[in-house]
C-alpha cells in the first residue's frame, strides 16, 4: 500500500540522514545536521482503513527545502542554513550512492524533516526502489550548487568538465594561448565561487 511505501520511503532516507549526521557533526563549524523523524506504521484491523503512520508533531513554519522537481532546490532555499545543509545531504547521498540514488521532498521545520520522498535509477539501488521518478536525479546534478556544507565532506563538484571547459574559453583573453593557462592563473576555489555569487543574483 502507499501507506507502507511511505514509511519505508522515509525510514531508509533517516538511515542515510543518520549516516550523514555521524560524518558531519564532528567537523568543526559544521553544527546541527538536518535530522529525518521516524515514521510508525501502525495496523488496525477493525478499521477501514487498516494502516495508518503516527509521527511526532512538528511545531513551527513548515518549509520545503526542496521539492519534487528539484527545481527549487538552489534557488529560493540555500539562503536559509537548513537549506544548505539540506542541499549538502542530498548531494551527499547522491555521492554515497554513486548517482544511484538521492533523497528528495525535504521540507520540515528547522532541521527536523519529514514526508520526504527517494529517487532511484529504474533498476533501483541494493534492491530499494524509490517513489520519484529519476529524473529528479538529472536535474539534481544539473541544477545542484556546492555550498560551504559541501566543501567541509570533501564532496566533489558536480559540474562536469566540459562545462569548466566552456567557461574558462569565454573569458580568455587575446594574450592566453590557451584555456589550461589560464586554469594555472585562477585558482579553482576563486571559480567556482564567482560562479556561485553570480548566478544568485
Amino acid at each position: 500500500s502507499v501507506v507502507i511505501q511511505e514509511c519505508y520511503v522515509q525510514n531508509t532516507a533517516r538511515e542515510y540522514a543518520k549516516l550523514y549526521a555521524a560524518e558531519a557533526e564532528p567537523l568543526e563549524g559544521f553544527g546541527e545536521v538536518p535530522e529525518i523523524i521516524p515514521i510508525f506504521l501502525i495496523h488496525r484491523p477493525a478499521n477501514n482503513i487498516p494502516y495508518a503512520t503516527v509521527e511526532e508533531e512538528l511545531v513551527g513554519e513548515f518549509v520545503k527545502y526542496s521539492v519534487k522537481d528539484g527545481k527549487e532546490v538552489n534557488f529560493l532555499r540555500r539562503d536559509s542554513e537548513a537549506g544548505q545543509k539540506c542541499c549538502t545531504f542530498q548531494h551527499w547521498v547522491y555521492e554515497k550512492t554513486n548517482g544511484n540514488l538521492l533523497v528528495t521532498d525535504l521540507q520540515g521545520v528547522g532541521m527536523k524533516l519529514t514526508d520526504v520522498g527517494i529517487a532511484t535509477l529504474a533498476k533501483g539501488y541494493k534492491g530499494f526502489k524509490g517513489n520519484c521518478s529519476f529524473s529528479f536525479i538529472e536535474q539534481f546534478r544539473a541544477l545542484h550548487q556546492c555550498n560551504e556544507y559541501c566543501e567541509m565532506l570533501g564532496l566533489k563538484s558536480l559540474r562536469t568538465t566540459h562545462q569548466k571547459q566552456r567557461k574558462a574559453t569565454s573569458t580568455k583573453s587575446k594574450n592566453l594561448p590557451n584555456s589550461s593557462t589560464l586554469k594555472k592563473m585562477v585558482p579553482k576555489k576563486g571559480r567556482e565561487h564567482r560562479d556561485f555569487i553570480s548566478s544568485e543574483h
